[in-house]
């Protein structure tokens, strides 16, 4: 971006640019003390959502009694849980604790075209997992041939794809704006922010390329929720007590993280929108961009015998092999 001297107007202050080479992101505290706490904060929920879903990731490839469709999906879920919170909780983490508000031009964008593109591959494999219960509960006899190993592994990389090109039509739309100002308002660079930053009607393609992509967002929850009526339909036909919660902690766990990240996404995006950034708007995005990917493999832990089975024989497995070793 060329060098400009810019004034922008962020809440009630006035800031005094010399340069858009870099954004400014949006920094939850001026005071030292309240930053550090931030950067704190933030390491804290990182390294959970990491250290849980690494445990997710390697509990499915070490134990066979895992490798099933359904945990092959939850294994790309927990990669994609950790991408989306690698893209953006480091930097806010690292400014916090340096006490900038910086993020490059380079860097903006690769944070909006991996958002985009982690978000866009779990809500498709959301999506793909909700088939894969509609198909192990309603159509069992033919579960196998349906599910197979091939028909998955397309289904994961049907998945991936979209989300790539998710992400890179997203990213291409909104930078090929020009931008007015450089102050965004927010703890990372978001679309809806950026777009307020416009100074041509360019960004009016960028907002139609939102709402198809919201459209189709749209889509998958109402074929989610649709296929949950069919299996909820079937459930409950079960005769036996102990088929029916068998059947059931297999899909609840799954439709509470389906929840989770419909509802934070509805309380941030279906508000009317605001001139300033927000105390409000600031703690909404944390929930809607941290918590689910830090909650998810404790939901998918909680209420399956499988999951807890294995990582109890992971435990004890290492247990044995640091006997051996002394």
């Amino acid at each position: 971006m060329a060098k400009s001297n810019v004034r922008c107007v962020n809440g009630d202050r006035i800031l005094n640019l010399t340069s858009t080479s870099d954004f400014l992101l949006h920094e939850f505290s001026e005071v030292r003390e309240l930053q550090i706490l931030h950067s704190f904060a933030f390491l804290t929920l990182y390294l959970t959502t990491m250290i849980g879903n690494l445990l997710i990731i390697t509990l499915v490839l070490l134990d066979r009694n895992l490798h099933t469709p359904m945990y092959f999906f939850l294994m790309n879920l927990a990669l994609v849980d950790m991408g989306t919170i690698s893209i953006i909780v480091p930097k806010s983490m690292a400014n916090a604790f340096i006490s900038s508000r910086s993020i490059s031009y380079c860097g903006c964008v690769a944070q909006v075209f991996f958002f985009l593109f982690f978000e866009a591959t779990d809500l498709s494999l959301l999506t793909i997992m909700a088939y894969d219960r509609y198909v192990a509960i309603c159509n069992p006899l033919h579960y196998e041939a349906i599910m197979s190993k091939g028909a998955c592994i397309q289904m994961a990389s049907c998945a991936w794809i979209s989300g790539f090109l998710y992400g890179a039509i997203h990213a291409t739309g909104t930078f090929a704006i020009s931008f007015c100002c450089n102050v965004v308002d927010q703890f990372f660079c978001e679309i809806p922010k950026l777009l307020k930053l416009s100074c041509t009607d360019l960004y009016l393609i960028e907002v139609g390329l939102l709402v198809l992509g919201s459209s189709a967002a749209f889509g998958c929850f109402i074929f989610i929720i649709t296929t949950y009526v069919s299996i909820f339909t079937v459930v409950l036909r079960i005769p036996s007590a102990r088929g029916r919660q068998k059947a059931l902690s297999t899909c609840l766990p799954h439709l509470i993280v389906v929840s989770v990240l419909m509802f934070t996404g509805l309380f941030v995006y279906a508000r009317p929108p605001s001139n300033s950034s927000s105390d409000l708007d600031l703690s909404l995005t944390v929930i809607y961009s941290i918590f689910p990917p830090m909650l998810n493999p404790f939901i998918y832990s909680m209420r399956n015998k499988e999951i807890q089975t294995g990582l109890w024989n992971l435990l004890h497995r290492r247990n044995f092999s640091n006997k051996l070793l002394l």
